[in-house]
């Protein structure tokens, strides 16, 4: 197993003989009766179902052994479960190879590149166009007319920038200093006005933010991702910030991209977490591209920078830190470098257009009917027009991967003819290694669902934006299992939660499985997955199955848990198994407390109905972070009760009535 892969499930346990549902087993007769009472009342006790209808336990409705698929189970290997990208350094004739050694000795890039002359003076070489700058581009066009206006707007909070600190004592929330010292900005700025329109505004801040870091090198702002975000952000928007009212600007910003890339060539080694060595080695190419003497900067960066993917990507495309956003900034960062070689007339890396195709379609996997993506690992329901343009920048048409088995997101969808999309997403994967966390959340088994451009199931999401709406006391409760739509044992969480976006012990292994099944009357992908996050603490395994139809219209689940050894434990725990329910949808309880009705604001109507004998429906407040970062108040349904602690089985169906 590499250093930073994270292990994805335990061999399959041979299910010869054993009810597919995965049946509790153990010694204890009390147990073992509670159980097998349990399983004998799943069925799902509605009428519009018969026993010709996919089941969410029916590994094979039509009795056949045919699951569309060559094996029941898909075991994934363990050499290969999150295995890192591997990417080598470039292939370069001697010259280049002894540059790179050179250069990584210390020896300065002048000296390398001319010995007899002097130094050459601070300038750019070429201009900038990127595909995410300007109207076009991914920035937030209303914080950049809040800048005109002499605030930054970061999530929804307004701060004027007359009343901004950016010197390294400054206490700044994580979004505002990602924002301020990292240069985010001009990238809103360029997407609200013509250039022209904008220098002032732009030569205004980076006055009081050189003025305020004169030397540099601590505080906030001096972390390998800072930096390099700020440095490729100097790079990219160079026309704003170079072309104005204020010419002695020009030599102070020269001297501090300078300072800036040297600074990255010592530190990008210790970097936080290998996407902050990713963004820092981004840097050092950009800078070896675009300043004088920087053969030899670039060629070390490249091997850098490569390597750095390899470690920070897994084989499928996921970045390790399992975050939506995380994913969006890589690609970005490589848009942007590619667009810092076609300004100098370079070709790239193939590394580079290879490391984009693998990137993009696990995040295609993450989009809703409405175009934006789910709310995972700490991220917000990022709108639509911000990753249509992203995609589009990247220059890659691809599907979605619908399997990401060492990401760890699966997706699946149905439809009509005619009719509207619905889209499933499940966590089928642990959280993040600590190592790799950046807001780590106890999220696996929850799933997201929609149907067309409604979101009906969702997650709380929005942790990595607290700081701005989102109040930072209540960021780690947004990294809960209880802020997922999944179970919960005892008010626990799968996974401990940390401060500073990290996560403890908890989820090590995760089985899962994909299935086509086929009734006859109409076919359903199975998808079935367990963790042990509850073994250690509560001798249970939870094990959940989601199956949805081909149209789109019922999505049929159940949550078992299963005793982690032979012998169950005796007593009873309580669970609580929760549906966050999208905004603007209302609800309505049924009288049984058995089932509820789902009002979508498109006029349509579903209901769900819970089987078995265990737990009642309730209704509870929660909330859910939208793409702009706001906290929107949202209802959530919750199953609980009592179980025993042998195990118990709790099925469940969502369904579009009209």
């Amino acid at each position: 197993m590499s250093d930073g892969s994270l292990t994805m499930g335990r061999a399959e346990r041979a299910r010869s003989g054993e009810a597919a549902s995965g049946a509790v087993r153990g010694d204890d007769a009390e147990n073992e009766g509670g159980a097998e009472k349990a399983r004998a009342q799943s069925a799902f006790p509605f009428d519009s179902a018969d026993d010709s209808e996919p089941h969410a336990l029916m590994g094979d409705p039509a009795g056949n052994g045919d699951t569309g698929f060559d094996g029941a189970t898909a075991q994934i290997e363990p050499s290969r479960a999150l295995a890192l990208a591997d990417f080598a350094a470039p292939r370069t004739g001697p010259l280049d190879a002894m540059l790179r050694w050179a250069y990584r000795v210390g020896i300065s890039p002048t000296l390398l590149a001319s010995p007899l002359r002097k130094p050459a003076k601070p300038r750019l070489l070429a201009t900038v166009q990127s595909p995410l700058s300007g109207e076009s581009g991914i920035g937030e066009r209303g914080a950049g007319m809040a800048l005109r206006a002499g605030h930054f707007l970061v999530n929804g909070v307004r701060a004027p920038i007359a009343q901004m600190e950016f010197g390294p004592a400054a206490r700044l929330t994580p979004p505002f200093a990602r924002r301020v010292h990292g240069f985010g900005w001009l990238r809103d700025l360029s997407a609200c006005a013509p250039r022209e329109q904008c220098v002032a505004v732009a030569e205004r801040i980076l006055g009081a933010w050189l003025d305020a870091n004169p030397q540099g090198t601590k505080g906030p702002a001096w972390t390998v991702e800072r930096a390099g975000q700020r440095l490729i952000a100097w790079l990219v928007h160079a026309p704003f910030l170079l072309v104005g009212e204020q010419p002695a600007l020009r030599p102070q910003l020269l001297e501090a991209m300078v300072q800036t890339a040297r600074w990255l060539d010592r530190h990008v080694e210790s970097a936080d977490d290998r996407f902050g060595a990713l963004t820092g080695w981004c840097a050092i190419v950009a800078a070896g591209l675009l300043l004088p003497d920087g053969r030899a900067r670039r060629v070390y960066g490249e091997a850098g920078m490569l390597r750095a993917l390899g470690e920070a990507v897994s084989d499928d495309g996921g970045v390790l830190s399992r975050s939506p956003l995380a994913q969006m900034d890589a690609i970005a960062l490589l848009v942007d470098l590619t667009a810092c070689y076609d300004a100098v007339g370079r070709n790239p890396p193939p590394a580079i257009e290879a490391m984009l195709g693998l990137l993009v379609p696990p995040l295609l996997a993450l989009r809703h009917g409405d175009g934006g993506l789910g709310s995972w690992q700490g991220a917000a329901a990022t709108p639509a027009a911000s990753v249509e343009a992203l995609i589009a920048a990247s220059g890659v048409r691809a599907r979605p991967a619908r399997d990401c088995r060492q990401w760890g997101y699966q997706m699946t969808s149905g439809q009509m003819s005619g009719g509207a999309r619905s889209v499933l997403q499940f966590d089928a994967a642990p959280p993040p290694r600590p190592r790799h966390a950046r807001f780590g959340c106890a999220s696996t088994l929850a799933f997201e669902f929609s149907h067309g451009d409604q979101r009906i199931v969702v997650n709380c999401g929005g942790a990595e934006l607290a700081g701005g709406q989102v109040p930072v006391r209540i960021e780690q409760g947004l990294r809960a299992t209880a802020a997922h739509s999944t179970l919960v044992l005892d008010d626990a969480n799968s996974t401990a939660i940390l401060i500073k976006g990290q996560i403890g012990k908890g989820v090590e292994e995760v089985d899962f499985a994909r299935n086509l099944v086929d009734s006859g009357k109409r076919k359903a992908e199975r998808l079935e997955a367990s963790h042990d996050g509850y073994a250690s603490r509560f001798g249970l395994i939870h094990r959940r199955i989601l199956m949805l139809s081909s149209d789109g219209n019922e999505l049929r689940g159940e949550d078992i848990l299963e005793p982690a050894k032979k012998r169950g434990q005796r007593g009873k725990i309580g669970f609580a198994i929760r549906f966050h329910i999208g905004p603007h949808i209302e609800l309505m309880l049924a009288e049984d407390r058995r089932g509820a009705g789902l009002a979508l604001p498109d006029g349509s109507y579903w209901q769900l109905r819970l089987g078995g004998v265990e737990g009642e429906l309730g209704i509870e407040e929660s909330l859910w972070v939208d793409g702009e970062g706001r906290p929107q108040p949202i209802q959530q349904l919750v199953v609980e009760g009592l179980t025993s602690r042998g195990g118990g089985s709790f099925p469940w169906l969502l369904k579009k009535m009209g």
